[in-house]
């Protein structure tokens, strides 16, 4: 491997990369050396158009683009000489000379790059007097995505996401010189399954989704790491949590899980944490059959007398359990300690598949199906078969993905079951059936550890709290354990 010094600091590098990613490869770039760019993204091809990540290679005639050089064993190179900052000043210069000034009313003010690198390597005022050119503003390029065509600086990296990873080309540069502008071809919206990774990578205020314009300021927001639910690809992501709730979810770089993108569909399942139809007490049916709110201990007193009574009546063997690929390994390891504690075998997963594709999403939408097959939860079908027949008395239930139309479908074949208890986020049809209803967190309002498609193990942390009270479903799970232990414990000595 060459090693290459820059700014007096050694780094061994792989062959045939440039400079910058180089420093990116030692997580060297803009954390510990300071070369500022626009064009250049780690999941896109070398355009060279912003001329902004010039550096000093010694050796070598003028300035070098750091994008584009490639790194040579005994490289020197120099990204803070006076040559260099002079360069960097007159580029932020020419940036500068047609965007507006409009950073209060803008919606990337906070995380645009064109203001922090103004204020890090420009110049200290403009030397114009002549009024910036004026451009479309507010252009709906799609159904997520609006265009203000005065912002833009040309980077063209929107252009090459759709061309380069998306395949679908939806945008191009129109016109020459200083009348280029970022559109949509003729007749074309820009509508992919992705389309919203454009407002993520465009470095100023031209981009921006629809779902968050205008909707919080960014510096209102603190961003927390975590994990999209959406399906088995385990996608990482940014929650953007302010006043309590999480406000967007954004893309966050993972090499080997998601690269630096999530798909349109993920991204906006952050509406479910804080969703109307979210569970938000527990719910017992009375002996007049209504089921009514309840504290969680009365909840869980109740969960635990129906299931002492069905074991009690018929034996384990009529009691079965319905696991969730969207629970964590813990919660799921909970559930087990639970099973065996009852001396139940029959146990599944509810996991729906539906469409996948070649970038990123999974066709088993369910971020820890994995791990749940990991954990011993295999196919529902005998389940299925037997609570059709009536060969069950009793069920555990996590998640109502078990009403899905592949799965079970209806909650009908519910009906005659003795005992059904139920620990789910969110209100569904199986409530009609349910003895005990008790609500869980949101995989953001819990920590624990998923696994991903490919076996990557990942650790997520709670990113909010409930605005309600919800309990985790591995504590509700141990909590039925252990407050079934001493009855069952007595069965088996009495036995």
């Amino acid at each position: 491997m060459p090693t290459i010094t820059v700014d007096g600091r050694q780094v061994r590098v792989e062959e045939g990369r440039t400079i910058l990613q180089a420093l990116d490869d030692a997580g060297l770039l803009m954390d510990g050396v300071d070369v500022p760019h626009y064009c250049w993204h780690p999941g896109l091809a070398v355009d060279g158009s912003c001329r902004l990540c010039q550096v000093e290679v010694e050796g070598l005639g003028g300035l070098q683009i750091a994008c584009n050089t490639p790194v040579a064993d005994g490289m020197v190179v120099h990204t803070t000489s006076d040559r260099v900052r002079d360069a960097r000043a007159g580029v932020m210069e020419l940036l500068l000379v047609n965007h507006p000034l409009d950073c209060p009313i803008c919606d990337q003010a906070g995380e645009c790059k064109l203001q922090d690198y103004a204020f890090e390597y420009g110049a200290a005022g403009a030397r114009t007097r002549e009024p910036r050119r004026a451009l479309q503003k507010r252009v709906p390029l799609g159904p997520t995505i609006v265009l203000d065509q005065e912002r833009c600086i040309l980077c063209r990296r929107c252009v090459r996401f759709c061309r380069e990873v998306t395949g679908t080309g939806e945008l191009g540069i129109a016109n020459r010189g200083d009348r280029s502008v970022i559109e949509t071809f003729p007749g074309v919206e820009l509508d992919n399954p992705y389309s919203m990774n454009v407002a993520d990578i465009c470095p100023v205020g031209a981009l921006t989704t629809r779902d968050f314009r205008f909707k919080v300021r960014v510096w209102f927001l603190e961003e927390r790491p975590g994990i999209c639910t959406g399906c088995a690809r385990g996608c990482n992501v940014w929650l953007g949590v302010a006043h309590g709730e999480v406000q967007r979810y954004t893309a966050r770089r993972n090499d080997r899980v998601n690269g630096s993108w999530i798909c349109d569909a993920g991204r906006l399942s952050y509406r479910e944490i804080a969703a109307p139809d979210r569970l938000r007490t527990p719910l017992v049916r009375g002996e007049d059959g209504v089921l009514r709110s309840a504290e969680l201990d009365v909840a869980l007193d109740a969960a635990t007398r129906r299931l002492r009574e069905l074991i009690d009546a018929k034996g384990p063997g009529m009691l079965a359990a319905l696991a969730s690929a969207h629970l964590t390994n813990e919660d799921l390891a909970a559930l087990r300690r639970l099973l065996d504690r009852l001396g139940v075998d029959a146990a599944g997963l509810t996991l729906v598949m539906g469409e996948g594709d070649d970038l990123l999403v999974h066709p088993e939408k369910g971020a820890n199906a994995a791990g749940a097959r990991a954990a011993g939860f295999g196919d529902p079908a005998p389940i299925l078969e037997r609570l059709r027949g009536g060969g069950l008395e009793g069920l555990i239930v996590l998640g109502h993905d078990l009403l899905h139309p592949t799965l079970l479908g209806s909650p009908d074949a519910l009906d005659d079951l003795a005992t059904l208890i139920v620990l789910d986020t969110h209100r569904s049809e199986l409530e009609r059936v349910a003895d005990v209803v008790i609500p869980g967190r949101h995989l953001a309002e819990k920590g624990g550890t998923l696994v991903n498609a490919e076996g990557v193990v990942q650790e997520v942390a709670a990113a909010v709290e409930p605005p309600f009270p919800a309990t985790a479903q591995a504590e509700v799970l141990d909590r039925l354990a252990e407050a079934l232990a001493p009855r069952l414990a007595q069965a088996g000595g009495d036995g």
